[in-house]
């Protein structure tokens, strides 16, 4: 649930700048949980118990970030007509997703 309205903050709050249809809170809400998911990982390991641990990787960043609605807006984004945007958006979201992961990983493991 923590993760859930975290998300939905960094949704209302990019609101007040962003109006266009390319869904930029979702997009930075996985960027953000791509990156944290494997850097708390390191960082949790060995200092709190493993059920902490998932607790705060796959409970709170887990519920942060949303496949499901990225899905949507994919969809969407491509019915609307606005098929450069979506594969756009399909790009940004894999690659960025990934390059975040990587980041996350790197900065984790250092000591």
């Amino acid at each position: 649930m923590i993760g859930a309205v975290l998300r939905y903050s960094i949704s209302m709050l990019m609101a007040l700048w962003w109006s266009g249809s390319f869904p930029v809170a979702t997009l930075l809400a996985n960027y953000i949980g791509c990156f944290l998911f494997p850097y708390l990982s390191f960082k949790l390991s060995g200092v709190v118990s493993t059920d902490v641990q998932k607790a705060v990787t796959a409970g709170v960043i887990g519920s942060f970030t949303t496949f499901s609605a990225f899905s949507v807006e994919t969809i969407a984004l491509f019915e609307s007509g606005n098929i450069f945007e979506g594969w756009l958006y399909l790009f940004l979201s894999i690659v960025g997703g990934l390059v975040f992961v990587r980041l996350g990983d790197r900065k984790g493991r250092l000591v």
